[in-house]
């Protein structure tokens, strides 16, 4: 009997995760067990947790696994499933790298938001190709305290509210989802951006995402505010043809955000692998009892 499970940690612009190779789809992870291992206090600590799957392995990746060898089949801290993770797909090629899986160079990856295209670049950050951005029509208001503001409905493969504020400190502390309003607009939560200028293309943002809390970065976050702020600036690369690019500040780092012409996103940072170890199956299996 396995009595150890292998695990790695590493984040992207201090956005955390756990990461656990299972290439042949073997492992059992309820919800309690992610939750288990994302506890920063009892467990290994983490926004979210990356299970590593062969895409042919996993019934919801079958489907792309022409496309993309590798599934992302991604977790949040609470244990509940999301459909993309932005931070986490630049970490994800980071472990496949480091694993011998892939070199520098271009890979596909496939998620639950679709196969996303990916360049490991020599200098160590990785691109991420995230896609077209969807901008649902209908007003969107979101408030913390007495404040509130209007937000913009943005969707990355997951969906966004992001609100410009004079100060991010307006954001109060996050621990709890912002409310939202109309309720119909998000009915399976919604990740919120909090947003203030620092220059010209140059924003900062503080994030509630959905499950995990406030985050020290959130990639598909980045692209929803890098996309709301050219559409307040004036900016549609889709009509004017020339590419947008934001740099966005978050606590964690900076990410750099182009919206090409066509609507694809890219998204440019760093990955990094900080540890890897095992996991006491024994451990695991109380934890979740």
């Amino acid at each position: 009997m396995r009595t150890r499970i292998a695990f790695l940690k590493g984040h992207g612009t201090e956005n955390d995760f756990v990461i656990v190779p299972d290439p042949e789809n073997a492992l059992d992870l309820p919800p309690a067990a992610v939750a288990a291992l994302c506890d920063r206090r009892a467990g290994i600590g983490g926004d979210g947790l990356l299970h590593v799957v062969r895409s042919a392995a996993h019934p919801e990746a079958a489907h792309m696994a022409g496309e993309a060898e590798w599934f992302m089949d991604y977790r949040n801290g609470d244990g509940s499933v999301a459909e993309m993770c932005g931070n986490g797909v630049r970490v994800f090629a980071r472990y496949l790298q480091h694993a011998g899986h892939v070199t520098e160079g271009d890979l596909a990856v496939a998620t639950r938001g679709g196969v996303k295209s990916v360049h490991i670049a020599k200098d160590g950050d990785v691109t991420v190709g995230m896609g077209k951005a969807l901008l649902p029509e209908g007003d969107v208001t979101v408030s913390v305290g007495d404040r509130s503001w209007p937000a913009r409905n943005v969707n990355m493969g997951n969906p966004h509210a992001v609100a410009f504020v004079d100060d991010l400190a307006h954001a109060g502390d996050l621990y709890s989802p912002p409310p939202f309003s109309p309720a119909a607009a998000y009915p399976s939560g919604v990740n919120v951006e909090f947003v203030v200028d620092r220059g010209p293309r140059h924003v900062a943002m503080r994030v509630h995402e959905r499950g995990s809390g406030e985050t020290r970065s959130c990639g598909t976050g980045a692209c929803a505010v890098a996309v709301a702020t050219a559409r307040r600036d004036g900016a549609d690369p889709a009509a004017t043809g020339s590419p947008a690019t934001y740099t966005v500040d978050v606590p964690g780092g900076t990410l750099v955000i182009t919206e090409q012409a066509d609507g694809e996103i890219e998204m440019t940072g760093p990955a990094v692998i900080v540890a890897e170890g095992e996991i006491d199956a024994d451990w695991l299996e109380n934890a979740v009892r």
